[in-house]
C-alpha cells in the first residue's frame, strides 16, 4: 500500500509540524502494526528548481530544432538556456527552471554549465518526467505553469505544492482493509496522536440539473447475498479530458497511471476511501426492453457466458461468478474488472457511477479462478467498508462536476439486499488489565476505541459495550478490542516482566532417548538437520523404504504428500542442497519419528500408524585429515559413528556384523552393509540398526553419484530400553594384567567376527578384553586365507595370575579355534 504523507497531513490538519514529519509518522505507523517498509521522495527535484518567466525566444544560430530562451529566474538577472522543446510559451509565460547545481534525481544528473553548438546554456527548462512527476512520453514538452502561479525565483515545490510529496510503502496485513485508503490512515494517525477526527464531507456539486436519477438508469439486484448494497449515480454533460496537474501528480506518486478526468476520479476515490468504484458510459449501457432506460442487473453468470474485460481478454464465466450486466449481457466482473462494451471513451457525455459492497468470498473465488488480481479485487477480498457507499458515491459525483464540467443528476439509486447487521462487543476493565499485564485507566481505553471509530453504547462497573464500526471487519471478539488498546497506547507502555519460571514435567522416555541421541550425534562432530516429516512417495520408492502408511489429503507440495517411513529422504535432500552450493563434505544427522503401518493393519491401533523413533546419520565426501592426503569416507567411518552412538547413549558396546546376502537392505552396498546388535541378558541379541555405503543404484536415482556416501540408521525405540540412567565407574584393578597376542590363519570365507566370538568364549572369565588389531593377506599366507591378529588381556579380580595359568588358558584358546575353524598359528 502506497500512502501520501501530504494527503494524510491535509486530512488531519490538527497535527503539529513535528508530529507530521515523515520520520515520526513512519515510526508511529510501524509501532502500531502498520509497518512502513520504505520511504520514497516524489518530485524531489522540485525543491531545487524554481519558477522562471520567459523574456524572449530565438532560434539557435547553428543548430536547427533548438531555441535560445532567455528567462528571468528572479532578482532581475536574465539567463539564457538552450532548449529543444516545441512548447516553450511566449514572453511572459512561466516555466520550471533547473538552475546550475540543481540535481534531477529522476534522471540521475546534476545541472552544469554546458556549451551546445557554440552557445552556453545556464540551466535547463524541465519536463514533468525530468522532475520525477510522471513517466513521460515520446513527445513530452517542458512543464508550462499557469501565468498566475508565482513570482520568478519561487521554489517550484512552494509554487506548486502537489509537485512534492513523501510516499510510504506500508506492508498491511490482510486483516486491516480499513487502511487501504487514506481516510483510514488519517483516522489511524489521529487515534495514535490522541486527536478527535471525523472524515471530511463531500463537496457540493459544481452544477446540478432538474430531474430524478430513476429516469436515467435502473438497477435490478438478483443476488442480494453476494451484493448486499449496489448504488449508482449519474453525471451528465461531462467533457472528457486530462485531469488537472494536482490530481495527475497525486495518482502518479501513488503508482496509478492517469488516464482521463472521469477515470481518474474513480481512482482518486479508491485511494481516498479504500472503496473501489467503476464508471460506465451511460449511453453504452443497454436497456432491458426497447425504449426503456439503461438497466444494470447484478446476477450470477450463466455457465459458459463470455465477457471481454478491460485487459482485452475474453473470459468464459461460470455460475459462481457474480457479474454486472446491462439489459443484454455482462459488462463487468463484479468487484474485479470492468468490460470493454461500456468503458469510458473519448465521446462519453453521460457517466453512470457504480459504488457497491460485494461479498469478499465471492470476489476472492472469481479473482483466483480467472487469475485476475486488481486494485479493486485486492480491497473487496479483504472487506471494504459497507457503510461508506453513499459518501464515496456522492464524493465521486461532486468531483466529476468540478473536474469534468458535468452536471449531477439529483439523487442516487440504492439497491439493498441482505442488510449487514451492526456488531457490538463488551470490553471488561479487569480482563484488559489481565491480558496486558498493566493497569490501564478504563476511560482512556474507551476513548482510544472511540477515536478508532467505535461508539460507546454503555459503560458501567468496569464493563463497556461498544458498537463496532463497519470499516473494521477484523474486530470480532473482546481480545481484538484489547489488542487495539495495546496497539494505540504503544507496546512500550507494557512493562517487560520476566514470567515466573516453573519446573516443567519430567521428560518422558521418548524425549529422553531423543535428547541423548541428539547430544551424542553432536558430540561425535555431526550437525543436526531439521527435516520435514512429509516426503514424496517417489523418494521412499527410490530407497526401497516401507510403503507410506499416512497420505496427506491436502499436501503443501507434491514433494510432501506422505508421512515419512525413513529419515533418509530428508537428509539426502539436505545433501543435494549443499552440493548444489559447492559443499562436498557433509556430516549430518536427524532424529525423530517415522510412521509405519502396524503389523495388524488398520484394525490395530484404531487405524493409526506406529510412530517409531529413529536416528539417521549421513557422511559424505572426505574424512577430516591433517598433514595427509584426504581419504573418502567408507564403511568403517559409518561403523565408528554407529558404535560410538550406541556407546554414548547406552554405555554398552554394540556388535557390528556383515549382513547375510538374503537379509541385506536393498539400499545399502553389498560389500559394506553392516548390522548392529547388542547382547541381551539371557536372550537373543537385540537388533539396533544398520550402516554402510548407499547402493550405487540409489545414488543414481537421487542424482548423488560421483562421491562417497555412507549412512547409519538406528532404531531408537529398540535402543531406549537399554539406555540405563545409571552410570557406574569401574574400580581401578588391584592386580596386574597379562597380555597375549595371537595371529591365526583361517580361510577368508570365515568372518572375523565369528573368530572374535570364539576367542572370547574360549578365553573364559579370565579374559578381560579381546580385540582384533590386524588383518594380513599375501606373503606366506596361503591363497584364499588371511591372518587375523587378536590382542587378549587376562586378569583375575582376586589375585595375580601366574604365567602358567595364562599360558594354559591361551593354549585352550588356540585349540578351540583350531577345532572350530581349522585355524592355525601364523609362523
Amino acid at each position: 500500500m502506497k500512502a501520501s504523507v501530504r494527503w494524510i497531513r491535509a486530512l488531519v490538519p490538527q497535527l503539529t509540524a513535528s508530529a507530521a514529519s515523515p520520520v515520526e509518522l513512519a515510526e508511529r505507523f510501524t509501532a502500531a502494526g502498520l509497518e512502513v517498509e520504505g520511504i520514497h521522495e516524489y518530485g524531489e527535484a522540485s525543491d531545487a528548481c524554481v519558477v522562471a518567466r520567459v523574456q524572449s525566444t530565438r532560434p539557435h544560430p547553428t543548430k536547427s530544432g533548438l531555441n535560445l530562451v532567455t528567462v528571468d529566474r528572479g532578482g532581475g538577472v536574465p539567463l539564457e538556456v538552450v532548449c529543444g522543446a516545441s512548447n516553450v510559451p511566449p514572453a511572459g509565460g512561466l516555466v520550471a527552471l533547473a538552475p546550475l547545481g540543481a540535481r534531477l534525481a529522476a534522471k540521475g544528473v546534476t545541472i552544469e554549465r554546458r556549451t551546445i553548438a557554440g552557445v552556453t546554456s545556464e540551466g535547463m527548462l524541465c519536463s514533468e518526467s525530468e522532475l520525477g512527476l510522471s513517466d513521460g512520453g515520446g513527445d513530452e514538452g517542458i512543464l508550462v505553469l499557469d501565468p498566475k502561479t508565482a513570482e520568478p525565483g519561487t521554489p517550484l515545490s512552494t509554487a506548486v505544492p502537489a509537485t512534492r510529496d513523501t510516499i510510504f510503502e506500508i506492508g498491511l496485513t490482510p486483516n486491516r482493509p480499513d487502511c487501504l485508503g487514506h481516510l483510514g490512515l488519517a483516522r489511524e494517525v489521529a487515534a495514535l496522536h490522541g486527536l478527535r477526527w471525523a472524515a471530511p464531507g463531500p463537496d457540493a456539486p459544481g452544477r446540478a440539473i432538474q430531474g430524478s436519477v430513476d429516469t436515467y438508469a435502473k438497477v435490478v439486484l438478483e443476488e442480494p447475498a453476494l451484493c448486499p448494497h449496489y448504488a449508482a449515480a449519474v453525471v451528465v454533460d461531462v467533457t472528457l479530458g486530462p485531469s488537472p496537474a494536482w490530481l495527475r501528480y497525486r495518482l502518479t506518486s501513488l503508482g496509478v497511471r492517469p488516464i482521463s478526468n472521469v477515470v481518474d476520479v474513480t481512482n482518486l476515490v479508491l485511494l481516498e476511501f479504500g472503496h473501489p468504484m467503476h464508471a460506465f458510459d451511460l449511453d453504452r449501457v443497454r436497456p432491458a426492453t426497447p425504449g426503456g432506460v439503461p438497466t444494470i442487473v447484478v446476477r450470477r453468470a450463466k455457465q459458459g457466458e463470455k465477457l471481454v474485460t478491460l485487459d482485452g481478454v475474453e473470459r468464459s464465466l461460470v455460475t459462481d461468478d457474480l457479474v454486472i450486466c446491462d439489459g443484454e449481457g455482462p459488462v463487468a466482473l463484479a468487484g474485479i474488472m470492468g468490460g470493454g462494451t461500456s468503458e469510458i471513451v473519448k465521446t462519453t457525455k453521460r457517466v453512470l457511477l457504480e459504488c457497491a459492497y460485494f461479498d469478499p468470498r465471492g470476489v476472492r473465488r472469481s479473482s483466483r479462478r480467472h487469475g485476475l488480481h486488481t486494485e479493486s479485487s485486492h480491497r473487496f477480498e479483504r472487506g471494504v467498508d459497507p457503510g461508506d457507499v453513499p459518501e464515496a458515491l456522492t464524493h465521486a459525483a461532486a468531483l466529476l462536476t468540478h473536474l469534468a464540467g458535468g452536471a449531477a443528476v439529483p439523487g442516487a439509486i440504492h439497491a439493498l439486499g441482505q442488510p449487514i447487521a451492526p456488531k457490538s462487543l463488551a470490553i471488561r476493565s479487569r480482563r484488559l488489565d489481565q491480558v496486558l499485564g498493566v493497569a490501564v485507566p478504563f476511560a482512556e481505553a474507551t476513548a482510544i476505541l472511540e477515536r478508532l471509530g467505535c461508539t460507546l453504547v454503555s459503560s458501567e462497573a468496569g464493563v463497556a459495550e461498544l458498537g463496532i464500526p463497519s470499516h473494521r471487519p477484523d474486530i470480532a471478539r473482546e481480545i481484538d478490542l484489547i489488542e487495539e488498546v495495546a496497539r494505540v497506547r504503544g507496546m512500550a507502555a507494557i512493562p517487560t516482566v520476566l514470567p515466573a519460571v516453573r519446573p516443567s514435567r519430567d521428560e518422558g522416555p521418548r524425549e529422553r532417548i531423543l535428547t541423548r541421541a541428539r547430544r551424542a550425534g553432536v558430540e561425535m562432530g555431526l550437525s543436526e538437520a531439521v527435516t520435514y516429516a512429509f516426503v514424496s512417495r517417489d523418494a521412499l520408492a527410490k530407497l526401497g523404504a516401507p510403503a507410506p502408511a499416512v497420505t496427506l489429503k491436502n499436501p503443501l507440495t507434491e514433494a510432501q504428500e506422505v508421512m515419512r517411513t525413513s529419515l533418509l529422504p530428508g537428509l539426502l535432500a539436505a545433501l543435494s542442497h549443499a552440493r548444489r552450493r559447492g559443499e562436498r563434505d557433509v556430516r549430518i544427522f536427524t532424529a525423530g519419528s517415522i510412521f509405519l503401518a502396524r503389523p495388524g493393519g488398520e484394525a490395530e491401533g484404531d487405524g493409526l500408524p506406529e510412530e517409531r523413533l529413529a536416528f539417521t546419520a549421513l557422511l559424505a565426501g572426505d574424512r577430516p585429515a591433517y598433514l595427509a592426503r584426504p581419504e573418502p569416507v567408507d564403511a568403517w567411518d559409518a561403523k565408528g559413528v554407529a558404535l560410538g552412538l550406541v556407546r554414548r547413549v547406552t554405555g554398552l558396546d554394540a556388535d557390528a556384523r556383515a549382513f547375510a546376502a538374503a537379509d541385506r537392505p536393498a539400499h545399502l552396498h553389498p560389500r559394506g552393509a553392516g548390522r548392529l546388535s547388542v547382547a541381551s541378558k539371557g536372550g537373543a541379541p537385540v537388533e539396533l540398526g544398520r550402516f554402510g555405503p548407499l547402493h550405487p543404484d540409489v545414488l543414481d536415482r537421487f542424482d548423488l553419484g560421483g562421491s562417497p556416501l555412507v549412512v547409519v540408521e538406528i532404531d531408537l525405540a529398540a535402543l531406549a530400553p537399554l539406555a540405563s540412567e545409571e552410570r557406574r565407574a569401574a574400580p581401578i584393578p588391584r592386580f596386574p594384567a597379562a597380555t597375549r597376542d595371537v595371529a591365526l590363519v583361517v580361510e577368508e570365507a570365515v568372518p572375523a567376527g565369528e573368530i572374535l566370538d570364539a576367542v572370547r568364549a574360549a578365553a573364559g572369565a579370565l579374559a578381560e578384553q579381546v580385540s582384533l588389531f590386524d588383518r594380513f593377506v599375501g606373503g606366506a599366507i596361503p591363497a584364499g586365507h588371511h591372518s587375523l591378529a587378536f590382542h587378549v588381556v587376562y586378569r583375575a579380580p582376586d589375585r595375580t595370575l601366574t604365567d602358567a595359568e595364562v599360558d594354559a588358558q591361551h593354549n585352550a584358546v588356540v585349540a578351540s579355534v583350531n577345532k572350530r575353524f581349522g585355524a592355525t598359528l601364523r609362523s
